[in-house]
């Protein structure tokens, strides 16, 4: 297939999944492995840094001004009965760091599974399978949280907490792991998704910047197995063409799906995507070592 076919076609899953609850990781794996893409090669593990990057820009942007209100109202927020402990940013901030003190120390068990088709197909079966669960049994009760300047900081540490699970295990995707720790304290849906968003900004530039790190100095080990750092990558102009294609790319696309995944929310919730998962993990069971390689 033509690498310039290829750049487009995993900038569109990029910017597809990676806000969707259906996992972006899972999603690059199985398509750079159709196209026979060589998954340890130096170069298409900085490309898919690099688009990753496209969806968190994307994200940035549109969240822009609900950002710059939130450092405005810092820290007694909008209706000024905040503090520094419970303020969104606070809250933001704090779910972050819950995340990163499990999951860092984890990492290794992440690359060791990040390549596992096996994973990926059981997280995303039982993932779908408690996402269905969670959100039918919301739709039954009352939320106790309507807006995310409602939040409590209980409330954003057990968020943390669970977005640390996808992390350690490709497949889980953050997202739905975020939105279905909120439904399960009293968050709607919308509430849910919008702290997942909102979320997803440090987790995911703090995500790729350590990937990027980590591909520019490799540790001792990884140079003893083999790996070539970022740094030494042999870039032509081709390559270039193919990097900046996969970034507008995933940006432009995840655009219009987080607009369109707020939007859909409000009005249908999340089962359409359990399924979905769901009947990824089964196919990916049945069918997938054969199909992709183990």
């Amino acid at each position: 297939m033509n690498v310039y076919i290829q750049s487009l076609l995993l900038g569109i899953v990029e910017g597809l999944t990676e806000f969707l609850p259906v996992s972006s990781t899972a999603h690059l794996r199985i398509v750079e492995a159709a196209m026979r893409i060589p998954l340890d090669d130096a170069y298409w593990k900085m490309y898919t840094i690099v688009i990753q990057a496209g969806a968190i820009l994307a994200l940035v942007l549109l969240y822009l001004g609900r950002i710059v209100a939130f450092i405005k109202s810092f820290p007694h927020g909008e209706s000024g009965d905040k503090t520094w402990k419970d303020h969104p940013i606070s809250l933001t901030l704090i779910a972050f760091v819950c995340t990163s003190v499990i999951a860092l120390p984890l990492h290794k068990i992440t690359e060791k599974h990040l390549q596992s088709i096996a994973v990926m197909a059981w997280t995303l079966l039982i993932g779908g399978i408690v996402m269905w669960v969670i959100d039918a049994r919301s739709s039954r009760f009352e939320p106790t949280t309507i807006h995310v300047e409602e939040m409590s900081l209980l409330q954003a540490i057990w968020i943390g907490i669970c977005q640390s699970l996808s992390a350690v295990f490709p497949g889980t995707s953050r997202s739905m792991s975020t939105i279905a720790a909120g439904q399960l304290v009293g968050m709607d849906r919308p509430s849910a998704l919008e702290f997942s968003f909102l979320l997803s900004i440090p987790t995911m530039i703090a995500a790729t910047a350590w990937d990027l790190l980590k591909s520019i100095h490799p540790g001792k080990t990884a140079l003893a197995a083999g790996a070539v750092p970022m740094a030494e990558v042999n870039m032509n102009s081709q390559r270039w063409v193919v990097l900046a294609i996969g970034f507008v790319v995933s940006f432009i696309v995840a655009l219009g799906v987080v607009e369109w995944f707020l939007a859909w929310v409000r009005r249908h919730g999340f089962t359409p995507f359990a399924v979905y998962r769901i009947v990824l993990g089964i196919v990916l069971l049945v069918l997938g070592s054969r199909l992709l390689g183990s």
